[in-house]
């Protein structure tokens, strides 16, 4: 009756990817730990939001004369910049801008806003007086991992008094990302073309969001001699093993001579299309535009000068173009994933011509609906810049570029191969060891694996045991000090937001960990709506850990590992357990060390600030030598973590997956726990009629199950494949399997479904798991 009652139209879809914010607002952001710089006119506003409390903020503002002059904001002077001077240091683009500017950072003060134990949210709105540029900083050091006060962000919107609001359309540019040599506005349905010598930097920028750019990039040594050689997505696919080459190991795209021709180094989208031509006159002559301006026309008209032959259609990289072919063969394309600002950044191989479109569709969502400009930057390459993709958290957060752990100076000197893992660059294996030495490393004597990307979350305050018990489906009143806890975290329908584990560090203390940034906001917003008097503050990057797991974890770290009296030592810290420990004695690295682990194996997990990581690897190293210790990278790690019966998001589970069919039904206190907790009804309720159940499987033969297999019972898919592997130690093929419940008993036959899931079918039996150390002797012992 309400959807009746107001007639709804296209113009009422939302789309919270894109950003919009009301005209004359920009949206900026203070990292934790960092600063940020605004220009800033007469009559504007400043609205500064604490997002996650017991933050402080130094503002320093310079007037038009370079001199500092907090009253411009109506602030007075109450504390001496130092935060700031001592940041401002490390930051090179703000101190060129300062020396420019001619502002005199040695004499300024500053007004600290925000109490150090303000509230969530906490909001403080700032007027401009005069013209004025403003320094906001969020004060912090580097967090002792024994504490829970890690700097954290603030967000400030920018309401300026004087705007355009004529343009409804929006258009970010972003700051250059270092002395740009060339740049070039690509007004939309045009081309432009430009030249890059080897190893020089592209940029091409989307600025007003879902518009395609298609790309061309001509060896000039070779076009000199009129030999037209073009980037072939044929042979880069080929080479690549992608349908789009992205920033990490495999990220170059070659010429039909197989030479590469430019590497992909930075890219803040992630969707591209390799396999359509930019598009042509007969595309728009099918649909009956006769004379629509189109991409190839348009390459073909700017390529003259260069007395390349026209072309009926160009086999472009189509930047930005949405397209996806299904499971039935279908080829699609939708509106752009890419946000205004969002960018791709390009490095050459050789001396290039190049040329980018602003594409003038307008008849399809290819340029949702509406075709917009594009923004190519080019720079030298003396500049160096971070392999990198773009990390974010929900659909309308910033974008956070890939960063390296605190392991990674180590690691990176071990192998090349990279991925890029929940917005951090781990290892997948290592040069001179291998996926399957690792493997057998962890099972017989000792590995080493970076799992620094981990989310960490401090909850602190009177009420942070009270949200903790209502977030998770663990009874977390039960949880003494030093103790770890594995829970769910689910929706009220029962589905999980995540898995992870909760240390308890005081009566009012806690630290979340689990695999999604999401977690901290869920947290925070349930404290919010139950009034809870909780912080939950980010300590990602505070928090570093390594895991050493294997039968020869414990000796290696009892040799360096110190405990005061009142801790537990290595050798009586038992099973989901943790203690405050340092390195060597007592004046060493602060660490804190946890009996817990990923592998069905005895290990530990050493957690510590990112600049004591090197030290915390070469003690390891230092100490392991001896015993068989082996870097780990992600493939082994899966390994590991499939034979001991592991859950992974995005496999077992994800938020359509309950506990109980996750196979984790013993992490929710339906029993124990009498308070009320998110979800907890409705897994009552899922508990009593179960649909699916999560089962190992044993197949036949050699023949890997892969994730997404179909299970069958005759024609019918009962059950589909989560992860499978040959497992070397057990000598068997074995599988995890989400399956209907009726089909879920030990011993029943079934059959895993290759090719079209019909026409090849390999045996199997459902199995008890986990398979490797079903009972849990060897992690206990």
């Amino acid at each position: 009756m309400l959807y009746m009652e107001k007639s709804q139209t296209s113009l009422d879809i939302r789309n919270p990817g894109l950003r919009t914010l009301p005209p004359g607002v920009e949206r900026y952001f203070v990292r934790g730990g960092g600063l940020s710089v605004l220009d800033v006119l007469p009559e504007d506003k400043l609205e500064i939001i604490n997002d996650e409390g017991k933050q402080t903020c130094e503002i320093v503002v310079f007037n038009s004369k370079g001199k500092s002059d907090p009253s411009i904001l109506n602030l007075k002077e109450n504390s001496d910049a130092s935060f700031s001077k001592k940041t401002i240091l490390n930051d090179e683009k703000i101190t060129k801008l300062f020396k420019r500017k001619k502002f005199d950072l040695s004499k300024a003060k500053s007004s600290t806003i925000f109490d150090e134990d303000c509230p969530t949210g906490e909001k403080i709105i700032l007027k401009s007086k005069d013209k004025c540029t403003v320094m906001l900083a969020a004060p912090g050091e580097a967090m002792n991992v024994h504490n829970q006060n890690p700097p954290t962000d603030l967000t400030v919107f920018l309401n300026k008094s004087k705007f355009d609001n004529n343009n409804e359309e929006q258009f970010v540019l972003p700051e250059p990302l270092g002395d740009a040599t060339y740049e070039k506005l690509i007004k939309r349905r045009t081309v432009e073309m430009y030249e890059v010598k080897a190893g020089e930097y592209i940029q091409i920028i989307d600025v007003g969001g879902r518009q395609c750019s298609d790309f061309l990039a001509f060896d000039k040594a070779k076009l000199d001699k009129r030999i037209e050689s073009i980037i072939d997505a044929t042979a880069t696919r080929t080479f690549m093993g992608v349908a789009y080459p992205a920033p990490g190991l495999f990220s170059k795209f070659f010429d039909m001579y197989h030479d590469p021709m430019i590497e992909v180094v930075r890219d803040t989208v992630g969707r591209h299309d390799t396999f359509n031509y930019a598009c042509t006159a007969k595309y728009y002559e099918d649909m009956g535009y006769f004379g629509h301006i189109n991409c190839s026309e348009n390459f073909n008209n700017a390529l003259k000068k260069y007395e390349v032959k026209s072309r009926k259609g160009w086999t472009a990289i189509n930047l930005f173009f949405n397209t996806s072919i299904n499971q039935l063969n279908v080829a699609s394309f939708d509106e752009p994933w890419s946000r205004p600002g969002d960018y791709v950044l390009f490095r050459a191989s050789k001396d290039l011509i190049c040329a980018s479109s602003a594409c003038p569709c307008d008849v399809d969502p290819a340029n949702g609906w509406n075709p917009t400009d594009i923004f190519v930057r080019t720079y030298p390459k003396q500049q160096k810049y971070s392999k990198a993709i773009a990390f974010r958290m929900k659909e309308d957060s910033e974008p956070k570029l890939t960063k390296e752990t605190g392991f990674h100076k180590k690691t990176s000197k071990l192998t090349r191969n990279f991925i890029d893992y929940n917005g951090y660059w781990l290892a997948n294996n290592y040069n001179n060891y291998g996926t399957i030495n690792e493997y057998t490393a962890c099972r017989e004597k000792a590995i080493a694996i970076d799992l620094s990307p981990l989310r960490k979350f401090e909850i602190m305050g009177p009420d942070s045991e009270n949200l903790m018990q209502h977030a998770l489906t663990r009874n977390v009143k039960k949880l003494s000090i030093g103790q770890v806890s594995y829970s769910a975290m689910c929706y009220e329908n029962g589905c999980m937001i995540d898995d992870g584990t909760i240390f308890r560090l005081g009566k009012d203390n806690f630290r979340w960990i689990g695999g999604q940034e999401y977690g901290g906001t869920w947290l925070r917003e349930l404290a919010k709506k139950k009034k809870y008097k909780v912080w939950v503050k980010s300590s990602t990057d505070q928090i570093h850990n390594i895991s050493v797991q294997g039968p020869n974890s414990r000796k290696i770290l009892e040799k360096f590992v110190w405990t005061a009296p009142a801790q537990p030592t290595i050798n009586e810290l038992q099973w989901f357990r943790f203690a405050i420990a340092r390195i060597d004695d007592h004046l060493g690295t602060p660490i804190i060390v946890s009996r817990t682990g990923y592998t069905g194996e005895l290990g530990f997990e050493i957690w510590c600030h990112p600049k004591d990581a090197s030290k915390v690897w070469d003690k390891v190293w230092e100490h392991g030598k001896n015993l068989g210790i082996t870097p780990m990278g992600l493939e082994g790690l899966d390994m590991v973590r499939i034979e001991a019966g592991l859950i992974f998001y995005g496999y077992e589970f994800n938020d359509q997956t309950d506990p109980f069919e996750a196979g984790i039904g013993f992490s929710v206190a339906l029993k124990t726990k009498e308070d009320d907790f998110v979800g907890k009804d409705a897994l009552i309720k899922r508990k009593e009629s179960p649909q699916k159940k999560l089962v190992g499987l044993e197949l036949i033969g050699k023949e890997q199950a892969s994730n997404g297999d179909g299970v069958h019972v005759g024609r019918a898919t009962v059950g589909v494949i989560t992860s499978g592997m040959i497992s070397p130690k057990l000598n068997k093929n074995i599988a995890l399997c989400r399956m209907d419940i009726k089909y879920s008993d030990i011993g029943t036959d079934v059959e895993v479904g290759k090719i079209d899931g019909h026409q090849k079918r390999i045996g199997a039996k459902v199995v008890k798991f986990p398979f490797y150390d079903p009972e849990k002797l060897r992690v206990r012992s």
